[in-house]
């Protein structure tokens, strides 16, 4: 599987703290061993058709599209699913 990360979540993942930055790069590594991924959950209403991946207090929300993984979002858990 490709994974690739979108500019919005690749902005957002420069921002985290350096300890957070290292466990979301695994995260990326685990994913390209899809579907074999533990943790992975589908999402509902605004993001129907996603998944996410929790790390700590942080989300990894991304779509699946054949054999591309897209990473379209990442934030912290209070502040994800807020529109």
């Amino acid at each position: 599987m490709d994974v690739f990360v979108s500019a919005e979540a690749h902005a957002k993942f420069e921002k985290l703290p350096k300890t957070i930055k290292a466990r979301v790069a695994e995260i990326y590594e685990r994913l390209e061993k899809w579907p074999a991924v533990s943790g992975a959950k589908p999402l509902r209403y605004r993001f129907k058709g996603c998944f996410r991946i929790r790390t700590g207090d942080y989300r990894i929300v991304f779509t699946v599209d054949g054999e591309t993984i897209r990473v379209i979002y990442i934030d912290n858990r209070r502040d994800v699913y807020e529109e």
